[in-house]
């Protein structure tokens, strides 16, 4: 199964939310860099929930193709 939306916007966000912060802690903008903080964790939670759906789906794909045998 191929990699789904939430994993995709989960990812972005992280990296989105790396260079936040990584500006804001540069430049002493402590408000950025939290804001940073936030969105990349937002995005490891969203990679996470979207890692979890497309393994479910596998597993309901793999034991479906079992039960149809």
């Amino acid at each position: 199964m191929r990699i789904n939306n939430d994993e995709i916007r989960g990812k972005v966000d992280k990296a989105v939310g790396n260079v936040k912060e990584a500006v804001g802690r540069a430049n002493g903008d402590v408000v950025l860099e939290n804001e940073g903080a936030d969105q990349r964790l937002g995005g490891s939670i969203e990679e996470g929930v979207g890692k979890a759906r497309r393994k479910v789906g596998e597993a309901l794909n793999h034991l479906g193709k079992k039960l149809n045998k």
